[in-house]
């Protein structure tokens, strides 16, 4: 079957001037999300859509057999909360998720208010196990 055409997809839009529209209390926030997501993947942030940061590409295939690519991980910044796109399984992660702080979860997303609601070190833990997790699907 042929490549889904998603609406969001890796553009070349500037990540920095992105991030400089953000409001004062959320861009700090940012930037720390940014780097915590560079160190795991070791990739330059990229624009996926308008208003999503994210890093590196994994190949996927619907339980339909519509196939696409994907970012393998990223953050939007949304006026309710940061939403983290990490792909793992939040649920096989349940001790730490315990340890993370005030947060909430979707499938495949994780969202805080602010970074000062949760542990940072175990926020990068449950980065860098989302970036192993979806390391057999990349697209280098």
């Amino acid at each position: 079957m042929a490549k889904a055409e998603l609406k969001t997809k890796e553009t070349t839009a500037s990540v920095e001037a992105y991030l400089a529209t953000q409001p004062d209390d959320t861009v700090a926030d940012c930037r720390i999300i940014v780097a915590l997501m560079q160190k795991a993947t070791g990739e330059e942030p990229k624009m996926w859509g308008t208003s999503m940061v994210g890093y590196g590409r994994y190949a996927y295939k619907g339980k339909s057999g519509r196939e696409g690519e994907w970012m393998v991980i990223g953050f939007s910044p949304r006026k309710a909360a940061l939403s983290l796109y990490i792909l793992m399984g939040f649920e096989k992660e349940d001790t730490l998720m315990k340890k993370l702080g005030k947060h909430t979860t979707g499938v495949g997303c994780l969202y805080i208010k602010k970074l000062s609601d949760v542990d940072l070190k175990v926020l990068e833990t449950l980065i860098v196990k989302g970036v192993k997790a979806m390391a057999k699907q990349r697209v280098w």
